[in-house]
This record gives structure tokens, sequence and C-alpha cells, in this order.
């Protein structure tokens, strides 16, 4: 069957709420897929960030396989193992941890609430900040929070709003990065300050160092929670267990310094460490298995109480032993320092190209700019010659690729990287 036949049926059966779909595809395995005439593609964009192992890992399969053989789902009545195991770990994940000697951290105690999505952690989190008895939320322009009326309340993009409005909340947004503009809109009647730590769909914008600092300060000051959406960032995808740590500074990152002064520390706590009230996660976080969690800390996590909300499929076990599965591969594949190192290479090569202005981001969290808005033209010439990129905005294109990444696929792209902009782009500077 053509590709055509395939966007034939696919118009016929489903809503046409993301238009034509670019591919039909068949199968994956790691970073790589292949489409229904079996052309090999290295997906570079990972599912937008979801497929943290790529595809078919042994370790997913076997987690997902096992616990479905054994306990699939269960009403919220009753916990299960992989669950309440899940819960304790992403806590510990969360907490900010400095190694011997350093200065102690402050620690809070938490709890997680489990969704099947991304925005709907986000729900669970708006609604948790009502529960301070305050409704006024403050949230960046350029963010995005999801699609439920409740989440597209908390995002920016007037193309997103219009067609759905009134919608829930009151909410000002103020510019991504700048304090003095969320000093000045952060009130006492604000109950929380929603930010990404980068900006995923915007492109991969990152705020300026000390931006999540002040935030934390600023929300402090007017007794209001520091909520961070870290559904994209989170789960290892900067190479950090969450953005927001940044809690050491790593070999591969080092700031240059004069010669003479005193070289940084690597265990040296980063100006950008905070310690939020509320964390949002998914995407990344079962590896392409649905799930997604609303973690509160401190008093934050006890704001919500028998009857507030619930969730059919939340925290349902075979989710849960998926995600405890793809955690515990990062951790036993050194995929952090793999998603670090790789993550500088494809950056250093992206950038070398005079037709990139700039590039940002961090891991195998990707932007970069183009010099002219030909983002739609580079997505499909890079389709054409095997890789799968994203173009969020007209002249900016976003790499999610999967953590087990490797050198070769990184290599391949960046030999093809000069040819693509030639087709998309021609010899313009």
């Amino acid at each position: 069957m053509t590709q055509q036949e395939w966007q034939d049926r696919y118009a016929g059966a489903l809503m046409n709420t993301f238009g034509p779909p670019k591919l039909t595809l068949t199968r994956g395995e790691g970073a790589h897929v292949w489409d229904e005439n079996g052309k090999e593609y290295v997906d570079l964009l990972g599912g937008i960030a979801v497929n943290a192992l790529g595809h078919g890992h042994p370790a997913l399969v076997e987690a997902v396989t096992a616990q479905l053989s054994t306990l699939g789902h269960i009403s919220n009545f009753f916990a299960s193992e992989p669950q309440i195991e899940l819960a304790e770990k992403l806590l510990a994940l969360l907490l900010p941890v400095v190694e011997e000697g350093a200065p102690a951290p402050v620690s809070k105690p938490g709890r997680v609430f489990f969704t099947n999505s991304g925005t709907e952690a986000n729900e669970v989190a708006f609604k948790l900040t009502r529960r301070t008895g305050r409704t006024h939320v403050v949230a960046a322009e350029g963010g995005f929070h999801g699609r439920t009326m409740g989440a597209l309340a908390l995002t920016s993009k007037e193309a997103y709003r219009t067609p759905f409005e009134p919608l829930p909340g009151e909410v000002t947004f103020v510019p991504y990065g700048d304090v003095d503009a969320l000093a000045a809109a952060v009130t006492d009647r604000t109950a929380a300050v929603l930010l990404e730590p980068m900006q995923g769909e915007a492109g991969v914008v990152v705020p300026p160092d000390g931006y999540l600092a002040a935030a934390r300060a600023i929300a402090t000051e007017h007794g209001a929670l520091l909520w961070l959406d870290e559904i994209q960032t989170g789960m290892g995808r900067v190479g950090r267990w969450f953005a927001h740590h940044d809690s050491v500074v790593e070999e591969v990152s080092r700031p240059v310094v004069e010669e003479g002064a005193q070289q940084p520390s690597r265990n040296q706590p980063s100006r950008n460490q905070v310690t939020p009230d509320i964390v949002t996660v998914a995407k990344g976080l079962a590896g392409g298995f649905p799930i997604g969690a609303c973690i509160g800390l401190g008093e934050a996590g006890r704001l919500l109480e028998p009857g507030n909300h619930g969730t059919t499929f939340g925290g349902n076990p075979v989710a849960c032993a998926a995600a405890l599965a793809v955690i515990a591969t990062i951790e036993s594949e050194g995929l952090l320092e793999h998603v670090t190192v790789l993550g500088q290479k494809l950056r250093d090569g992206l950038a070398a190209d005079p037709r990139v202005t700039e590039v940002r981001g961090e891991g195998l969290l990707i932007g970069l700019d183009l010099a002219s808005d030909a983002s739609a033209a580079v997505s499909a010439a890079a389709l054409e010659r095997g890789f799968i990129v994203n173009n969020p905005t007209p002249r900016r294109i976003r790499l999610a690729p999967p953590l087990v990444l490797t050198q070769d696929d990184a290599n391949a792209f960046l030999t093809a990287w000069p040819r693509i902009l030639d087709e998309a782009m021609g010899t313009q500077p």
C-alpha cells in the first residue's frame, strides 16, 4: 500500500487534528524507524522527547511483558508495588543531593500523583494551586503546558487558545527570562509561578543564568508556589534527571577561566539549582508507555485530599513498571553522561555551518535558529535523506532523539547536515 493510500485511510478514520501524517511507520529499533516501503530513518525527534530508550529496548519490553502477565490494571482502591516504588524513586531523584563536604541542600518531603500524560499532570498541578486559596497564576510567554482546558489556559499561544475561550483561570503571561517582568507580575494574590526550565515547544529556549533562582525568590517573597514543568526536559533529557537541578559543573561544560584564576569545583552547586514546590513530568518517563506525574514537595504535596482529584488509569502497574525500567536503564547504561557528551558534539557540529545563527539547549534537547524562514524545507530535506527532525517555528529546528542515540548516528547526521541545508536553503549566508 502506498503512502497516499495510507493517508487516505487515515483521513477517513481519524479526526483532522494533526493534518496529514508525514510517514506511516511500521517498526523501530533503537534510534531507527522504518516506513511502509522499508525506508530507514534515524529518529532525531524521539516521539517529541518521549522514546528515551528508543524503539524495542529489551529492558522496556521485558518489564512491560512481565508486569502485564502478572498484574495489569487495578483501580486506585488498591496499591501496587510498581506504583509505590516509582513514587519513591521519583522523589529520590528529584530531591537535591550533593556529595559529602558540600553545603547541605534544603530537602523537603514530597508526594506524587500519577497521570496518563503531561497535560493531565499539569491539570493536577493547576488544581493543586487552587487549594492554596488563591487563583492567580503567572506563566511565561512561549510556554507550552498541554491542550486540555486547564493546561491550555496556562499556555500563551493565541492560536491554541482563541478557539476555546473563555478558558479557566486568572493567568498573567510575562516574557520568558525577564526577571523584572516576573517580579512585577507576582503579587500576594498569586498562587503559583509556572515555568519550564527550558521551553521545548518554542524551539528550545534557554533562560539566562540565575532566572530560576530569581523566580524561586520572587515566589517565596509573595507566598506563591514555584511550579516547574519538566515534562519535556526531565528524566535525563538534558543530561541530568531534571533540568532545574544543574547540581554540579560537569567536566564537559566547565566554564573557561583566566590563567591563574581558581578552577571551579566539579562538585560545585550551580547558581541555577533551585528547589521547587511542584514538578510535573511525563514524556520520557516510561519511554513511550503513557504516564505522567505531578510531584508536590513540602506542603504542596499535602494540598490535595481524598476526593479532590482522580484517575482511572493513572499509576497503573504496567506504566509504573515501564518507568522503573527506563530509570534503571538510564542508570545502568550511564546514559546521563552519554547524553551530555553526545549533545555537545551535536551542538558543536550543527553550529559550524554559517547558515545556522544560534544553537541552544543541553544534552539531547537541542534547538537551532536558521538564517531564514526555511525550517519546513530543512525538515523535508532531512526526511528525504533519512533523518527525522522537527520544525517548531519558521526559523527553528528542534532535536530530541532517544537517549540511546549512537555516536555513529550522530556522525551520519552531522555529515549529511551541510547537504540538507544546501537542498533547503542553497548557499545563502
